[in-house]
């Protein structure tokens, strides 16, 4: 319980806190942003207000209020809020915690919260400890994770609670955390003003991060306070440039927003944007992707988009490939960026990719097919029964009309060539180079299909 002495050292412990701890929210309505999770008519919003919170767990990028959302919890509820660290906390602390909850139950009727920050880097035993106690509503369970829950939280504490997303803050309302906390007596209390740029620096810095926003503001204020301006003082576009020199978007690697950059990128290069293609480049490399991962990227985009409409394309792709192994970083970016340009500039076609799905669906699914006698392999007894093989180098053009497909299908059953590129100059110069009466059958001339599925699987990049 709380007295003079525990007052007194709140006040202590405020006076010496970073800016973005003193400007916690206090109450829901001082949340900033989340009108989604914790906006008026949401089941959060109403289950922090009347007191009956279930177990949540509170998913999000950094600095998007998971942590302020718990304080806040815990200055509203009636009940007892504890926390246990995910960094050092063992399955005996959590033990204690559960035991000390059963005992306010049974003895007083009071509710335990606990919450635990980054939830996700509980193993599995810490999880499992904690699976009977919040379904038996021993305690409520306050989770915090900027990983997704659903691959690094245990499903079974997942199907025992309510999974709430958060999203990065926008520009709106990271100004507006700015200005409070310039204004605020927890802030700035009113000894600082910013300029209009500096404000706008600040949120472009941020990234949607309100902890870095905040943390930014201070330092800025820190350094103009040390120049000895008079009060008060005015926080400048280049106070802000001082305190922070670099911009840092977030990037996960091997997390959810690594897929989604390195998807966005793969469909830039396929959609012949080259601009984007470099911009989702550069944020990889800036968030420390590892460049031989990219060049992976490139190497199957070149095969699967590119193909044939640009065999040359392959080409490039092993060379930057190559050049990231045996060059690295900083380098090596270069050799980055030239492929990816490459691959968003060349004519694009699946027809391979597509002509390979639809054959191996057909191996799938279709009938068991014999090769053709006249194919098979000659060095056997009573292969001279199997009918003639006709061999092309001996006919006119390197070319004769022969059965290569089982019985059952049709040349141009699987491969239609594309269109654009070498592949297309190559469908004109077979109908110019083949010897009179060859014909080729491909899709557009109405050759029959055999159990074609009528959308190949596409595989998604990640």
């Amino acid at each position: 319980m709380d007295n003079l002495f525990t007052e007194i050292e709140h006040k202590a412990k405020s006076a010496v806190a970073p800016l973005a701890v003193r400007m916690r929210p206090r109450s829901l309505d001082e949340v900033v942003g989340q009108v989604e999770a914790v906006g008026p008519g949401s089941w959060l919003r109403g289950a922090i207000e009347n007191d009956q919170l279930s177990s949540v767990i509170l998913f999000g990028p950094a600095g998007t209020g998971k942590t302020s959302l718990a304080h806040v919890i815990a200055e509203t509820t009636k009940a007892v809020f504890v926390e246990v660290s995910a960094i050092g906390g063992t399955v005996a602390d959590l033990r204690r915690e559960i035991a000390a909850a059963e005992k306010r139950l049974t003895s007083s009727g009071l509710r335990t919260i606990l919450f635990v920050d980054e939830i996700h880097r509980f193993n599995r035993s810490q999880q499992d400890a904690l699976l009977h106690a919040v379904e038996d509503r021993v305690l409520v369970l306050v989770g915090a994770t900027t990983e997704n829950p659903f691959f690094e939280v245990n499903a079974a504490l997942i199907s025992r609670s309510r999974v709430i997303e958060l999203h990065s803050l926008d520009d709106c309302d990271v100004k507006g955390l700015l200005e409070k906390a310039l204004a605020d007596e927890r802030g700035l209390a009113g000894r600082f003003t910013a300029q209009a740029e500096a404000l706008e620096a600040i949120v472009l810095l941020s990234g949607g991060d309100g902890r870095i926003a905040l943390t930014t503001l201070e330092l800025a204020a820190e350094i103009v306070a040390s120049q000895g301006a008079d009060s008060p003082t005015l926080i400048t576009r280049e106070a802000v440039q001082a305190a922070t020199p670099h911009r840092s978007l977030p990037y996960d690697k091997n997390k959810d927003i690594h897929y989604d950059v390195i998807s966005a990128f793969i469909k830039s290069m396929r959609g012949s944007d080259p601009d984007a293609a470099l911009y989702w480049l550069a944020r990889m490399i800036e968030g420390g992707e590892d460049p031989k991962f990219i060049a992976r990227r490139i190497f199957i985009f070149a095969s699967e988009d590119i193909g044939n409409a640009d065999p040359q394309a392959i080409c490039v792709a092993e060379a930057v490939f190559r050049a990231t192994e045996v060059i690295g970083y900083p380098e090596c970016r270069i050799n980055l960026a030239q492929g990816a340009v490459y691959m968003a500039l060349a004519p694009k076609s699946n027809a391979s990719y597509q002509g390979l799905c639809a054959a191996q669906e057909e191996v799938r699914k279709g009938p068991a097919r014999n090769v053709p006698n006249h194919l098979r392999d000659r060095h056997r007894p009573g292969a001279q029964e199997w009918g003639p093989y006709r061999y092309p180098h001996d006919y006119p053009g390197g070319w004769v009309d022969q059965q290569y497909l089982p019985d059952g299908l049709e040349r141009g059953c699987f491969y239609a060539p594309g269109e654009r590129g070498w592949e297309a100059y190559r469908i004109d110069a077979s109908q110019r180079d083949r010897p009179s009466g060859a014909s080729q059958r491909d899709r557009s001339s109405g050759a029959p299909q055999h159990d074609l599925p009528s959308d190949p699987p596409k595989r998604d990049n990640p």
